[in-house]
Parts: C-alpha cells; structure tokens; sequence
C-alpha cells in the first residue's frame, strides 16, 4: 500500500471531512458529529495545527488526526496538556494499521513541540498498546471525579505527569456541538441515511 502520513493542508478540508463524516457515521448513534468537530476545531483557540496530519493513499485521504489544547487543574496550578480527537480512517482502510501510524507520527511531533503528555478519551482495547494507561495511575480524575477504562494518558517525556494531579477539562469545542448546527453542516456533504444499529450508544 502506497501510503504516505504527513500535515494536513488546507486544500484536504474538505476530503478529510469527508473521510471523518464517512468514518464515524451511524457507529455511536445515528448520523455523526465528528466531520463538524474537526471544523470547528480549526476555528478554536485550543487547536494545534502543526498536529492535524493525515494519511494519503493514491491521492486520497484515508486517515487523520487533531489535536487541541487541554488542562488539568489542581487547586490554583494549571498544567496545560495535549488531547486528540478524532483519529480516524476511512471504513475501506481500516485495520491496516493507518491509525496507528498517524499516532505514532503526531506523539512523537508533539514531543518535538515539547508538550509533555496526552490525555484522551478513548478506546480501552486499542490505545494501551501505544503506552497509554489509565488515568488514575497518574492521578487526574474527569470533572465529576471520576476514572474508567476509557480515560487515559501517556507520557511523551519521562515523568511527564508525575507531577500533574487534578481534574482533566477537554477544550470546550469538544462539547459544543449543537444538533442544528450539525444538521445544516451536513447539508455540505453527499446525503447518507441515519440508522438506528446494534452497538451504538444508548440515546441521551
């Protein structure tokens, strides 16, 4: 596979919107939000554009990643720190190990760009076997106080986060995704049907 991984550009936008919107629709709930995400993401403080980087096959984009600005606050200390979402791959190219290379590419830029350690949301079953572990291990709990499977961190520098406790906040443009707002964004992109489908995440 002729695959290359390297830093977005503004003439792939639109295709790496694309490729998200197709990547994550109808797999949580119904339709998706995550191809609005990313552009909202490129309009928001938090954003690192020297880690939006995608995978090109053949000229198409077929993989991508962001990254933004997070924090952990403990008490009147603030640690700024890095978090990602989405990473994703085109259905057609998935389990070839794309997602993977586009982590490894952007973990070890970020540590070029010295930031010190990652905090995400994500798969339990997939992120531990690039380094990633728990977040209770590290001390850092969400903002309810809580810790699972799924809230973990790395270190991109020996002890990166021995000395980070706290409460973790994702930057705000994580949460603020309003349905309508996602319905007219839609309206950009070729239509595909919404369907209520096994494994998706119970309705709010």
């Amino acid at each position: 596979m002729d695959l290359i991984i390297r830093k977005e550009e503004v003439s792939d936008w639109y295709d790496a919107e694309c490729m998200t919107q197709k990547a994550f629709w109808n797999l949580h709930s119904p339709g998706c939000d995550e191809h609005y995400l990313v552009h909202k993401m490129r309009e928001d403080a938090s954003y690192v554009p020297e880690l939006a980087w995608v995978a090109e096959c053949q000229d198409k984009i077929v993989g991508a990643i962001y990254y933004a600005e997070a924090r952990v606050v403990d008490e009147d200390k603030e640690t700024i720190v890095l978090t990602f979402g989405p990473l994703c791959v085109d259905p057609a190219y998935q389990r070839k190990g794309i997602g993977g290379k586009l982590l490894q590419k952007t973990l070890s830029r970020a540590g070029e760009l010295e930031y010190e350690s990652v905090i995400i949301f994500g798969e339990p079953e997939y992120y531990p076997r690039y380094g990633f572990m728990t977040c209770d291990k590290f001390g850092i709990t969400t903002p309810d106080g809580r810790n699972f499977s799924a809230f973990m961190g790395i270190e991109l520098v020996k002890g990166g986060l021995t000395d980070v406790h706290g409460i973790f906040y994702e930057p705000e443009v994580y949460r603020n995704l309003p349905r309508e707002e996602v319905e007219e964004y839609n309206k950009k992109f070729s239509y595909m049907e919404k369907l209520v489908l096994p494994g998706q995440w119970p309705a709010e």
